[in-house]
């Protein structure tokens, strides 16, 4: 027995952060401290409810940029890279450091983050699993079969995390 199921795409030019960051090579090799302009990407998969509606844009749309706003504007760092360390300069700044490379950064611009890697994947994960906390409060849960998070660092470049609930029947 086949189900449709539907999905609302949410690709607008706001939903951004900027921020700086830098990857940790499987080698152990760290790229020089950088930026980019990140665009963030939502898409949810449910079957329709009562009113012929996945999720409606207004309710998401918020929820989405409330998350972008605590990374926009920061230093991300990987707080569980096993060889980097963030330890308190003083009252109000961080010691980052990873082998020879030190930065003391202040706090208010400095978002440590429980990943490993500051890698688009993994900001993707964090957003997805910020917004999968928050959706219930605007979507009946046992409806959504996918919530997809993509982030991408520079256009044709994005990392995805995909959160399935369920299996669509199809």
């Amino acid at each position: 027995m086949s189900r449709k199921v539907f999905s609302i795409q949410v690709h607008k030019d706001y939903l951004k952060f900027s921020a700086a960051h830098f990857l940790i090579f499987e080698d152990g090799t760290p790229e020089r401290l950088h930026g980019h302009n990140y665009k963030v990407f939502v898409d949810v998969e449910t079957e329709l409810d009562d009113v012929g509606l996945v999720i409606d844009f207004k309710r998401i749309k918020p929820l989405v940029v409330g998350i972008l706003e605590l990374l926009d504007e920061r230093f991300l760092v990987p707080g569980e890279h096993p060889g980097l360390s963030v330890e308190p300069a003083g009252e109000d700044s961080w010691e980052i450091t990873y082998r020879d490379k030190r930065y003391v950064i202040p706090r208010e611009d400095v978002l440590v983050l429980p990943i490993n890697n500051s890698s688009a994947e993994n900001l993707a994960n964090w957003i997805a699993n910020r917004l999968d906390e928050k959706i219930a409060a605007i979507a009946d849960k046992q409806r959504i079969h996918t919530l997809s998070v993509g982030v991408e660092e520079t256009p044709g470049q994005r990392g995805t995390c995909c959160i399935r609930y369920r299996e669509s029947a199809r």
